[in-house]
Formats: structure tokens, C-alpha cells, sequence
């Protein structure tokens, strides 16, 4: 299931819901549509697999840019592709800046858009991918105490342990034993993977030393 790829297809006319689900079933996509935003916005609150939103901009009671809107203000974290006629433009530029990742335009070319399909599925399972680890970096850091992590910051800044000792008032030899914490805590065994974790929870951000 976790290799699946998946579509959302929003938009009102049933034609057009029912060509695009069969172009990207075609392509090996698992695809459902949905005649409106209220139902996909609705059915992605109870629960969804992760997958790609096709986004009509033109639709009844609920527009694309108000679906977009919702999408944000809910959280759901999957990438969406305006579709727009062309004189809607300006409206799927507005929807970008609110988060979606792309937008084609009618007449599509449907290579076109089973490629813009596939590009933002890569991307949003990479920003998934970068969240979680943060995440999880985050969450070890969270274990460190105040002076592991001054300890720490001073070691992303490359100082060696008798500078960092200086710099802190410590002994080098406390250094070391803070060192061994923070490489225990972060459960890492090489000074890289620390400021690997380090960096992905924004820990160099904040200065070091």
C-alpha cells in the first residue's frame, strides 16, 4: 500500500471527473473523484491515504481557492494541482501561494498532467519524508540537558573539546563526558550523524558556543 500511487480528482462535471480517473488508472494510478470540495473535504477528515489532489478552480458553492483555503486550515498534508481554465490564472498563482504545488491548464495534455501528477507526489513524499525526521530529530534534542546542548552547538560550530571547555567554564574532561551523553542520547556513534540530527532539528539556527 505504501508504494501506491494515488489521485484525487475534485471537480463538478462528471465527464470530466470520469476521464481523468480512467487516464490515470491507465497510467497505474489508484484514482477517486469527488463532485465537489465539501465531499473530498468531508472524506479527507475522516481519513485518507496520502496522494494527489486534481483541483477544479471553477466549482459550485465550494471553489478550488476555498478548498485550498480548507486543505491548509485542516493540515492535510497532500500535494494539489490546480486545474484552470486558462483565464483562471491569476486564481491558481493565488492557490501556489496558499500551498498547492502546481496547476495545469484546460485543454490539458494528458501526459502532461500524469506528469505533474507524478512529480508532486515525489515532492510531497519527500517534504513528508523531511518533516518526520525533523520530527524525530526534534525529539531526541528534546532529551539533551542545557548544557549537553550548549555542548553540542559548540561541536556543530567545530571547536574542539578543550575550546568548547573554555568557552563554557567546564573542565575538559566534563566536555567529554557530556559529549558521550549527547552521543548516547541521540543514539548515534560518529560525531556527522550528531550534526546530522542536530541541523534537521534547526539546532545550528540558534548559534553555537
Amino acid at each position: 500500500m505504501g508504494e501506491e500511487r494515488i489521485a484525487y480528482v475534485v471537480d463538478d462535471e462528471e465527464v470530466v471527473r470520469r476521464s481523468l480517473v480512467l487516464l490515470l488508472r491507465s497510467a497505474g494510478f489508484a484514482a477517486w473523484a469527488f463532485p465537489s470540495g465539501e465531499a473530498f473535504l468531508r472524506a479527507s477528515a475522516e481519513g485518507l491515504p496520502f496522494g494527489c489532489v486534481l483541483l477544479d478552480l471553477r466549482m459550485p458553492d465550494l471553489d478550488g481557492l476555498s478548498v485550498q483555503r480548507r486543505i491548509v486550515a485542516q493540515g492535510l498534508d497532500m500535494p494539489v494541482i490546480i486545474v484552470t481554465a486558462h483565464g483562471d490564472v491569476p486564481l491558481a498563482v493565488e492557490a501556489m501561494k496558499l500551498g498547492a504545488s502546481d496547476f495545469i491548464e484546460k485543454p490539458y495534455d494528458g501526459e502532461a498532467l500524469l506528469q505533474a501528477t507524478e512529480h508532486a507526489l515525489a515532492r510531497g513524499a519527500e517534504a513528508r519524508a523531511r518533516s518526520r525526521e525533523a520530527a524525530e530529530a526534534a525529539e531526541r534534542i528534546a532529551m539533551l540537558t542545557t548544557r549537553e546542548l550548549e555542548v553540542l552547538r559548540g561541536l556543530i560550530a567545530g571547536k574542539q573539546n578543550k575550546e568548547i571547555a573554555r568557552d563554557l567554564g567546564l573542565s575538559p574532561r566534563t566536555v567529554e563526558i557530556h559529549r558521550a551523553n549527547v552521543m548516547e542520547k541521540l543514539a548515534v556513534r560518529s560525531l556527522p550523524e550528531a550534526v546530522r540530527i542536530a541541523l534537521s532539528a534547526g539546532v545550528a539556527t540558534q548559534g553555537a558556543g
